[in-house]
């Protein structure tokens, strides 16, 4: 064996690895985005929180998981804590608990009472003086839910299953 068949069989097998190696890590990224993706579109997703509507319960900054398949098999129930999108513009997300259910009575901020309508929810913050709610725009459409609080991940000492039930 010459040296230069040495080189060639060396360089390869450097090439034969580089393009293994290269396969296994496209392998491996496929393997994640078919475990994680399907979870993170239909099962769940991460939340943070703004602002200081659902103190104490919810405090800036804290970093939510949304359960998003829950209410896939059931409706949402009173005092269950949700994210949705902002009717008046969906581009914004809140959260905030469940106050009326349809077909319930809630009061508005100017003391008027409305009835709930069917597949509409009305909700309010834990700190009701700093709460942007339905007191002032209306019901939530349920089309605009996308879950309930599953699991606080931040602070660290806060962490929990269902915080704020």
């Amino acid at each position: 064996m010459n040296e230069n068949s040495f080189e060639q069989t060396t360089s390869k097998d450097a090439v034969k690895n580089r393009k293994e190696s290269i396969f296994d890590f496209l392998k491996f990224i496929f393997i994640v985005a078919a475990i994680v993706l399907p979870i993170r579109l239909w099962v769940a997703q991460p939340f943070l929180v703004s602002g200081a509507s659902m103190e104490p319960t919810y405090n800036d900054g804290d970093y939510l998981i949304v359960d998003e398949f829950t209410y896939h098999l059931r409706d949402p129930k009173k005092n269950e804590v949700i994210v949705f999108r902002y009717p008046n513009d969906p581009s914004k997300f809140f959260i905030k608990r469940i106050a009326a259910l349809p077909n319930e009575t809630a009061t508005m901020i100017d003391g008027k009472e409305i009835q709930i309508k069917d597949k509409e929810y009305f909700v309010t913050g834990d700190n009701s003086d700093k709460s942007s709610d339905s007191r002032y725009w209306g019901p939530v459409a349920e089309k605009f839910i996308i879950g309930r609080s599953f699991v606080r991940l931040w602070p660290l000492n806060k962490i929990g299953l269902f915080p704020g039930y």
